[in-house]
C-alpha cells in the first residue's frame, strides 16, 4: 500500500477524501466550545452574574459541567487528537499554522490533565482550596480559558484558510480535495 509522506497510508480517508468534511465537523466542535466560554464572559462581565452563576448555555441546565474537570479534560483531548488526526492533511504554511495551533493545545491539554489529576486525588496546587493549573496561578481561569481558546482557535483558522488557497506546490502536495478552485482557472473559463 503507498504511502502518504507523513508515513500515513495514503488511502486513508480522514486525510484524504473525507478531509474537508473532518474539518467541518472539527470546526464545529471548536466553535461550539469557543461560543460557550464567550457566553460565560457576557454572563459574567456584560451581565453582572457572580461566577458561579455563569455556566455558559450548557452549564446553566446541566450545572455539573461546568465544575466536571473529566468534561473539561475529555474537551482538550478531543481537540488534541483532532488536531494530530487532521494534521497529515495539511501541507507547506497550512501545515506550520496547524502546528503552531497544535502545539498550543498541547499545552492547554497539559493544563487540563493537571486539573484533572488533582480533582482526582484531592492534592490541589499549592495547597490551593481548588484544582488549579500552572497560568491559573497569574490569570483567573475564566479569563484564561477565553485566552487559551483565543490562541488555539487563531491559528487553526488561519491553516484552514491557507489550506483551502493553497499555493501551487502546496496544492499539487496535497491528498484532499480542501482547495478552492484556482482564481486563473475561474478567469480562464469565461
Amino acid at each position: 500500500m503507498a504511502t502518504h509522506p507523513t508515513g500515513l497510508p495514503a488511502a486513508s480517508g480522514l486525510n484524504t477524501r473525507h478531509h474537508r468534511t473532518a474539518l467541518g465537523i472539527f470546526l464545529i466542535i471548536v466553535v461550539a466550545h469557543w461560543a460557550e466560554h464567550l457566553v460565560q464572559a457576557v454572563q459574567i462581565y456584560v451581565l453582572g452574574w457572580p461566577l458561579a452563576e455563569a455556566r455558559g448555555l450548557l452549564g446553566l441546565p446541566f450545572p455539573w459541567l461546568v465544575t466536571s474537570e473529566w468534561m473539561h479534560y475529555g474537551y482538550a483531548l478531543i481537540m488534541l487528537v483532532g488536531f494530530i488526526l487532521l494534521r497529515p492533511g495539511f501541507t507547506g504554511r497550512a501545515r506550520t499554522w496547524w502546528n503552531i495551533a497544535l502545539g498550543i493545545q498541547v499545552w492547554h491539554h497539559l493544563e487540563h490533565l493537571l486539573l484533572l489529576i488533582q480533582a482526582l486525588t484531592g492534592n490541589n496546587l499549592l495547597g490551593r482550596p481548588a484544582p488549579t493549573s500552572i497560568i491559573q496561578l497569574l490569570v483567573p481561569r475564566v479569563e484564561l480559558h477565553l485566552f487559551y481558546n483565543a490562541i488555539v482557535f487563531a491559528p487553526m483558522v488561519v491553516a484552514m484558510l491557507l489550506h483551502r488557497r493553497p499555493h501551487e506546490a502546496e496544492r499539487a502536495a496535497m491528498r484532499c480535495s480542501c482547495a478552492s478552485v484556482p482564481v486563473r482557472l475561474i478567469r480562464g473559463a469565461t
